[in-house]
């Protein structure tokens, strides 16, 4: 320990470095509080100052005793004092009565030599890591001279010299007067230190080794070109223009794209192989010529034909198939009177002019309908996924300066097809995003528009492309998160879905076939009646569309498909008994009655992502505060529905017959059930009220009924959407009636007709009307 004759010494402050124990170092006396503290020290403390950083305006608590060994001028004339560090001082006051610096009483930090198992150890370690250190930067000799150290206070301020670490981290190693937890922060940060040293001499041999492997290649490369010149196999430079120059003569491509085409051809010439440059030209030419650019296909205009085809592939949807039958007469009498080929329309223009997009829920073929307009019109047919993009690039295509470029979808879909004029399905248009990478649906505006994609530019091949007569076919589950442009350039055909009869004729027809086909089995070994198809559609499935059929389906064929192997039996009828043996009890049964047995529920009828649905709207009232409490996962329009709701019992409780005064002076809480599944809209207003007179009237609302529409304060029932995905769902249930608003009757013609008949439906236009229908 050092002798300290005095306990109070001037402050001389360090503003950009720390000094501890056994540091020497000079340091330059620039501020007068710097020199102020020299002179008092060679005046009144035998050259004895106490260095104090000062972080942020603030001193230390923990300061460095230090003798000034040597004071002069710098050849700059900058005063300047070589000073060695003796020991670590804990500051105390301040006092101003000494000298013209700040002077503070100081208890000096005894810095004996501290030695247990654990000191020993941390002190080993780190002198391994601080070598380790060392040895990456190369100052091996520096390494050395450390194992010359053993007090491991002083091991712990080697911390101190340390370039990696900052000011305020080094002003906390000086305020640790403690060497173990010295040792331990130190080491913490050493291995922070070594570990980002070890990864960037990782990445700079890793480097090396990259540039190193394509100089041999670029040496390998130039003497194999050498040894098949000597062969007579290598297609030099010129030998690779002229085939290129070749396909350019039988290519097809626009006079435009040919110009194009032809400067990178010009420039490949003169560009040697070993250029980076050379690769990416060829790789360009590489992808516009296997674009189909004189290949176009003649369209197959029978509608008769289209009939056939459309009929062949789908059951029901009657009328989405006569709306395209429309698209296809369309384009026949386009063709047969010579519109868009000279009639004053711009070259270029002939296309459809009309893009449909296919919007139902999921299941209901969709993607498969898209296929069968393209059979139908005799074209061939490529699929651009959608789902999920969120780059621009995924459409437009990447510049060529980006490292891994390619075209976008469109180019590579027509390369797919084989032809110029394909059928494209742009399937799960309503899926695509956006983030900072940019908006792909932006990009497809400029596709869709038959007033621009007739020069439609990828931003790789950066040559203009024909998409006008190009058939485009997107798909939707939901229209709602299609951007407005986006949609406003699109003809929405909805396909809301199955009734059962089609289904059980899909299965028979399509989805049975293929699965037997699928597991091996042969004709005749099972035979499925129409009672079990039946049966699997109603007990088993609860969906729009077929997939879920489908699945069940499947496990029917794979069991019996079992049996077939292990039995060996000529062959299996399955029957509606069977298809309960095979696929367990039913899965969805008639729970309407159940659920509405008590006043106070209704059902209603909603529409969802997946297609049409019913639910249960419940009601009760209790002891407490006036008010409404509602539950469910309700969107805002569905809780001002309910509010309405309410508002419009209250107002007219004696003309609805509601003798008690429980609206005015109960809680009500109205619950939609399924809380996990968020819900909205303003069409359950109808059957939110009739929740509340059935549990204010003690009145049941009848379990044959379902209702919808939405409700004015004044009890006007207005129109609502989904009026055939709703009615559907109804008959899916086993409802018998049906409320709608009576404005919505001219949306029945869309309802099949079956559907139609088998279920009583009311028109409403007050909600008085729909109470009366529906309670017991």
């Amino acid at each position: 320990m050092a002798d300290t004759r005095t306990k109070t010494l001037p402050v001389l402050p360090l503003h950009n470095g720390v000094i501890g124990p056994q540091m020497v170092v000079t340091i330059a006396a620039e501020s007068p509080e710097a020199r102020r503290a020299a002179d008092d020290a060679a005046a009144k403390a035998d050259s004895r100052v106490l260095l104090v950083p000062r972080v942020d305006g603030a001193y230390a608590r923990v300061g460095t005793v230090a003798v000034i060994e040597q004071d002069g001028d710098l050849p700059n004339g900058q005063r300047a004092l070589v000073v060695r560090g003796l020991e670590r001082a804990v500051l105390g006051s301040g006092r101003s009565d000494l000298g013209d610096a700040l002077w503070v009483d100081i208890e000096p930090v005894d810095g004996g030599v501290v030695s247990n198992p654990e000191v020993d150890r941390l002190v080993r370690e780190y002198r391994a890591t601080v070598e380790a250190v060392l040895e990456h930067r190369g100052a091996r000799q520096l390494a050395e001279a450390i194992t010359q150290l053993n007090d491991p206070s002083a091991v712990a301020d080697l911390a101190l010299y340390s370039p990696d670490l900052d000011f305020s981290q080094k002003v906390e190693v000086l305020e640790t007067l403690d060497v173990e937890a010295r040792l331990r922060r130190v080491l913490g940060w050493m291995k922070e230190v070594l570990a980002d040293l070890s990864v960037r001499d990782e990445l700079r041999r890793n480097l090396e080794e990259e540039v190193g492997k394509e100089q041999r290649e670029a040496v390998l490369r130039r003497q194999m070109a050498a040894i098949q010149k000597e062969l007579g196999d290598a297609e030099d430079g010129e030998g690779l223009v002229a085939r290129y120059r070749a396909q350019l003569e039988d290519s097809g491509a626009p006079e435009a794209v040919r110009a194009e085409i032809q400067k990178e051809l010009d420039k490949l010439a003169r560009t040697p192989a070993q250029n980076p440059e050379h690769g990416w030209i060829v790789a360009w030419l590489d992808t516009i010529f296997e674009l189909p650019w004189g290949t176009r296909v003649e369209d197959d205009l029978d509608l008769g034909h289209a009939r056939e085809v459309l009929d062949a592939d789908h059951a029901g949807l009657e009328k989405v198939k006569e709306r395209i039958i429309e698209y296809i007469a369309v384009r026949r009498l386009r063709a047969e009177r010579g519109v868009g080929s000279g009639d004053g329309e711009p070259a270029g223009r002939s296309g459809q002019g009309t893009i449909i997009a296919l919007v139902g829920p999921p299941g209901v073929g969709k993607t498969s309908l898209g296929a069968s307009i393209a059979r139908a019109l005799g074209r061939p047919f490529a699929r651009v996924a959608l789902g999920g993009v969120r780059d621009e690039a995924e459409v437009r295509g990447h510049r060529r300066t980006y490292v891994g470029a390619r075209p976008g979808r469109f180019v590579r879909a027509l390369t797919e097809a084989g032809a110029m004029n394909p059928v494209l399905l742009l399937d799960e248009v309503d899926k695509v995003g956006s983030d900072w990478r940019g908006d792909p649906s932006s990009a497809l505006l400029e596709v869709l528009d038959p007033a621009q994609n007739h020069t439609f530019r990828d931003h790789y091949l950066e040559v203009d492309l024909d998409l006008s007569d190009v058939v485009f076919i997107a798909t939707a589950n939901q229209l709602e998160t299609v951007p407005a442009p986006l949609l406003d350039r699109l003809e929405i055909i909805g396909l809301e879905g199955y009734i059962d009869d089609e289904k059980v004729a899909i299965a028979r027809h399509h989805l049975l076939p293929r699965l037997l086909e699928r597991t091996g089995i042969r004709e005749g070994e099972v035979v499925v009646t129409d009672e079990a198809l039946r049966a699997v559609v109603v007990d088993h499935t609860r969906e729009a569309g077929v997939r879920e059929l489908e699945r069940q389906l499947n496990r029917v064929i794979q069991k019996l498909a079992t049996r077939l192997a292990t039995d060996a039996p000529e062959s299996v009828v399955v029957d509606e008994a069977m298809v309960t043996e095979l696929l367990g009890k039913p899965r969805f049964r008639e729970e309407v009655a159940e659920r509405t047995s008590s006043p106070g529920v209704a059902t209603g009828l909603a529409v969802t992502g997946v297609g049409g649905g019913i639910l249960f709207i419940e009601a009760t009232a209790m002891d407490g505060d006036p008010g409404l409490t509602l539950t469910g996962q309700l969107g805002d329009v569905m809780k001002e529905s309910a509010e309405i709701a309410r508002s419009y019992v209250r107002a007219n409780k004696a003309t609805l017959g509601l003798e008690d005064d429980a609206v005015d002076t109960k809680r009500l809480h109205v619950h939609v059930p399924a809380g996990a599944t968020p819900k909205d809209g303003p069409s359950a207003g109808v059957t939110m009220t009739t929740a509340l007179v059935s549990l204010l009237s003690g009145r049941p609302v009848k379990p044959t009924v379902g209702m919808t529409g939405e409700v004015t304060l004044q009890g006007k029932v207005l129109p609502i959407g989904g009026v055939r995905q709703k009615l559907l769902a109804a008959h899916r249930a086993g409802l018998t009636e049906v409320v709608i608003p009576a404005r919505n009757e001219p949306d029945l013609d869309d309802v099949p007709e079956g559907v139609r008949e088998d279920l009583t439906i009311h028109l409403a236009s007050d909600v008085r009307d729909v109470i009366g229908i529906a309670l017991s």
